[in-house]
């Protein structure tokens, strides 16, 4: 496998993760994805600021912001003054996670990864073929967490990871 390769691996994964969540009620504006982006960089960082995540994620500050209100308004994270600059918020995950919350983690890809794997014709794929590549899912989420992209990312300037 080349760069090229893994980079359109991880896109379609993010497709088949977008295609597995449950859809907001709301018809809130901004990308899944960086919403995902920023309460990933917020679970290893609690206490941050919306500039500290943009530094760390690589996203603009405004789709931070964007991604931190929908967060905020989802009852995923809590905001309080900054007591070193009352000008500062610092974003913490929610203590009490709101139902969305809940109805997400609860979430599976099931469907998703079978639509995916299925054939042209729309047959279902075979059980031994979903069972190899949750299985294979299982062991590449062992081991490329969140923190590995951001270290990738800290080695090599120039390149955002998203």
């Amino acid at each position: 496998m080349n760069g090229v390769e893994l980079f359109l691996l991880g896109r379609t994964l993010m497709k088949i993760g977008e295609q597995a969540m449950p859809q907001a009620e709301s018809g809130s504006p901004g990308s899944v994805r960086s919403v995902l982006v920023v309460l990933g960089d917020l679970v290893s960082h609690p206490g941050t600021t919306v500039g500290e995540i943009a530094a760390r994620t690589g996203l603009p500050q405004s789709q931070v912001s964007t991604a931190v209100a929908r967060l905020q308004e989802a009852g995923s994270v809590d905001t309080r003054p900054d007591p070193a600059d009352r000008r500062r918020r610092l974003i913490h995950p929610a203590a009490n996670p709101s139902a969305r919350v809940a109805e997400v983690r609860a979430a599976t890809i099931d469907d998703a990864l079978a639509a995916a794997l299925a054939d042209p014709d729309g047959a279902a794929p075979h059980p031994d073929t979903l069972r190899e590549v949750v299985d294979a899912l299982d062991v590449l989420s062992r081991h490329l967490t969140p923190a590995v992209a951001t270290r990738a990312r800290a080695r090599r300037p120039g390149i955002e990871a998203r």
